[in-house]
């Protein structure tokens, strides 16, 4: 069933500069699918000189003809609260805004006058800054907006002739990027187009056929779609024109530390590391927010700082000053606390770190009364809570640290048995070390956990960094931190990817970590970062789940430690994927956003008691096996098969696109290359052109058809099977699947 059209019924617009071009075409589009449309036009020339008020006037009456609402507006948006004015006075409210409105003052950079600079920041950039700040407001309390920012390729490449222009055009970038964080908690959205298209403004720089051939009615989907309800992008730049449109980001190279501890820094040290500092093929990120870039820098500065020698001896931190005596901590006696809990708590764990009802052998974790029913492992992180609060308050000499500059750094877990169903914990805290990190202080922290008849059952060490509080005086490395360990530097033996859910935190939270930064939007903006951020422990969690299904089929009684340094935040509805390396009883492994790139786990090993025998099989690194689909296994054995028959690329020569569904959703893609190179199975989408034939099918027809309980002819004839492109590509397919039984 088709999706149901967009309207804009009972929606206002205020469109700026909308007598002409593509403020025209937002104008009468906005109309036609139900919207009341303030057109705004100051009616002069592409200088900005002149006014009239007959190119409003002609638009308006355009719309009214049609049947649609809409009203004129000539002044500058210099005004802008006339504008908004406008809008509330005629219709009661403001829904959308596009800035639009522009002129020209081309000149080459030495031939810009004082004022040519100025009035195209006056109507570019402040012109949409006056106009959006009047509307906010509205929104706010409406609690509903979109607003849409009009950039330009001169402003993100740069073009000769418009200093000017380009300076104020990617300053609207920055400024929507700003409302989209701060206006998100409002459902207020902000995205930024760059288009390319013929209108008063680009007559002066292309010729007439190439003008006509862009017409404005070829970007005014892409604004529709962005200001829909249905659409949730928000703090975008999308670049358009000619019935193409792209979205465009930042990306940053893994550059290189051209600093030494105690060391002046060189243009000599930039000249010889230039090759890594330019270098987008190894590791490239796409940083997204200030709080990422912040979590790079400190790792930078830790780095650094852990590349010298110990600056102090142990006496001299004895007898440091300020906030933090490592000497007077280490020596306090810690107060125990006392936690108890039941299976209703486990459950809620588990349910927190991504235990689903989907999953093979979830009753285990998620029904009490299930004959086998545990508690996951890695639940022995969360008694540490109680016993963390007399650390950060004051009430420990030698700590006197600023809790909003803490961060969590580094955690390990042994558990020295399984963990009963309901159990009272005693757990006792112990500062171990205060490490002088220059940058800000490690505090590393042991907390010893028994059960009620006194026997030990975990041990938690947590390693947290605040930020700013070094230059103490103190040891800046220490052998009683847990070490992590870099990964094998082959390819993962096995990879799972599992997509977090959009209320993971809210979830998670409910466990004892109630931090504002994974709730409050409020509290997150103020860190940096554009919405609430997951649990460092929740990602933990999800990264141990994988381990134990991977390689002990779930079995808590072969899990005895874990440890995991924390990179960057995950973002929850967000995908971690973690890859696996087995080395004996010690799985390394490395977790990342699937959507970024951002490593968010690093230096992680899980040690078990013994291998589970079901790690014969595994899929291939990149594989999504925790999807709990029937077909992975089925691309798997395709894969191989490929593999060890590099003659079918020569037979077939062609790419397919699966496209598997469950539950009339679709689940997963995979990527059948039969064409280029010796060919190759992966999932997602072809990663060069486009595929020559697509086919759709459930995850359990799949198996039916190579399993042979479903014949292909009558899967096609009765829909379940669906095949477009060339659909005589799809015959070609049998040299892949024969033999189905061993599939």
């Amino acid at each position: 069933m088709a999706a149901d059209p967009i309207r804009y019924d009972g929606k206002v617009v205020l469109v700026t500069g909308a007598g002409g071009g593509l403020g025209k075409q937002y104008a009468l589009a906005f109309a036609k699918r139900g919207a009341a449309v303030v057109v705004n036009d100051l009616g002069g020339d592409f200088k900005g000189e002149g006014k009239s008020s007959r190119p409003a006037d002609v638009v308006v009456e355009e719309i009214r003809a049609l049947g649609g609402k809409a009203v004129s507006n000539y002044d500058s948006v210099e005004e802008g609260e006339k504008l908004v004015k406008t809008a509330i006075e005629n219709f009661g409210r403001i829904d959308i805004v596009i800035n639009n409105a522009g002129i020209l003052r081309d000149k080459s950079f030495v031939r810009i006058s004082d004022h040519d600079w100025d009035i195209i920041h006056r109507v570019h950039l402040r012109g949409s800054f006056l106009v959006t700040r009047a509307a906010w407001p509205y929104m706010k309390k409406q609690g509903y907006g979109r607003i849409i920012m009009t950039s330009s390729t001169a402003g993100i490449y740069g073009n000769f002739g418009q200093a000017n222009y380009g300076a104020a055009k990617l300053g609207l970038f920055g400024l929507s990027n700003t409302l989209a964080v701060e206006g998100k908690k409002y459902n207020i959205h902000s995205n930024t187009i760059a288009p390319t298209a013929g209108s008063r403004l680009t007559q002066t720089v292309m010729p007439p056929d190439l003008v006509d051939a862009l017409r404005p009615e070829y970007v005014a989907p892409l604004v529709m779609y962005l200001c829909s309800d249905s659409c949730e992008e928000t703090g975008g730049l999308f670049e358009c024109g000619a019935g193409w449109m792209t979205k465009l980001r930042w990306q940053e190279a893994d550059g290189a530390i051209v600093r030494k501890k105690n060391q002046d820094m060189t243009p000599e040290a930039v000249r010889d590391n230039w090759e890594k500092i330019t270098d987008f093929t190894n590791n490239p990120r796409y940083p997204t927010t200030i709080g990422g870039n912040t979590a790079r820098l400190l790792e930078v500065l830790e780095t650094i700082n852990d590349s010298g020698e110990d600056s102090q001896s142990s006496s001299s931190a004895d007898n440091a000053s300020g906030g933090l005596n490592p000497e007077l901590a280490k020596r306090s006696n810690l107060p125990s606390s006392t936690f108890s809990y039941t299976p209703r708590d486990s459950i809620l764990y588990a349910l927190g770190v991504g235990v689903s009802t989907t999953q093979p052998d979830h009753l285990k974790f998620l029904f009490e009364l299930a004959e086998d029913f545990c508690v996951l492992p890695t639940y022995g992180v969360i008694p540490c809570f109680a016993s963390s609060t007399s650390l950060f308050n004051g009430s420990v000499p030698g700590l006197e640290i600023d809790v909003a500059k803490v961060l969590h750094g580094e955690q390990y877990l042994e558990v020295f048995k399984p963990l009963p169903a309901n159990c009272q914990v005693t757990t006792t805290p112990s500062v171990v070390d205060v490490l002088d990190k220059g940058s800000g202080a490690a505090i590393v922290v042991n907390y010893d956990s028994v059960d009620e008849k006194g026997e030990p059952l975990f041990r938690n060490q947590m390693v947290v960094f605040v930020v700013g509080a070094g230059r103490f005086g103190g040891q800046r490395s220490s052998d009683k931190i847990v070490p992590t360990q870099k990964p094998p530097t082959r390819a993962p033996d096995a990879t799972v990817q599992e997509k977090t859910g959009l209320d993971q935190a809210a979830l998670y939270r409910l466990s004892g970590d109630y931090n504002p930064l994974h709730i409050d939007p409020s509290f997150a903006a103020m860190g940096g970062f554009p919405q609430p951020i997951l649990h460092g422990l929740c990602s933990f969690g999800f990264a141990s789940r994988h381990v134990l299904k991977q390689y002990a089929g779930n079995d808590v009684t072969k899990f005895k430690s874990i440890k995991v340094r924390f990179s960057k935040p995950v973002i929850p509805g967000q995908t971690i994927q973690t890859d696996m390396w087995k080395e004996g009883n010690r799985i390394h492994f490395q977790c990342k956003v699937v959507e970024n790139g951002d490593v968010c786990i690093s230096g992680a090993y899980v040690d078990l008691t013994d291998v589970a025998a079901a790690t014969v099989g595994a899929l291939p690194a990149g594989f999504p096996s925790q999807s709990n689909l029937a077909s992975n296994a089925v691309f798997a054995e395709l894969k191989k098969r490929l593999e060890s028959q590099p003659g079918l690329v020569r037979k077939i020569k062609a790419v397919y696109l699966w496209n598997i569904t469950k539950d009339g959703k679709q689940a997963a893609q995979w990527t059948a290359d039969l064409k280029n190179g010796s060919g190759d199975i992966y999932p997602g989408e072809p990663k060069e052109g486009k595929p020559g034939c697509s086919i759709t099918i459930s995850d359990e027809d799949l198996l039916g058809l190579v399993q042979g309980k479903l014949n292909a002819q009558k899967a096609f004839m009765t829909g379940k099977l669906k095949i477009k492109g060339n659909i005589m590509l799809s015959q070609k397919l049998s040299e892949l699947f024969k033999d189905n039984a061993k599939l």
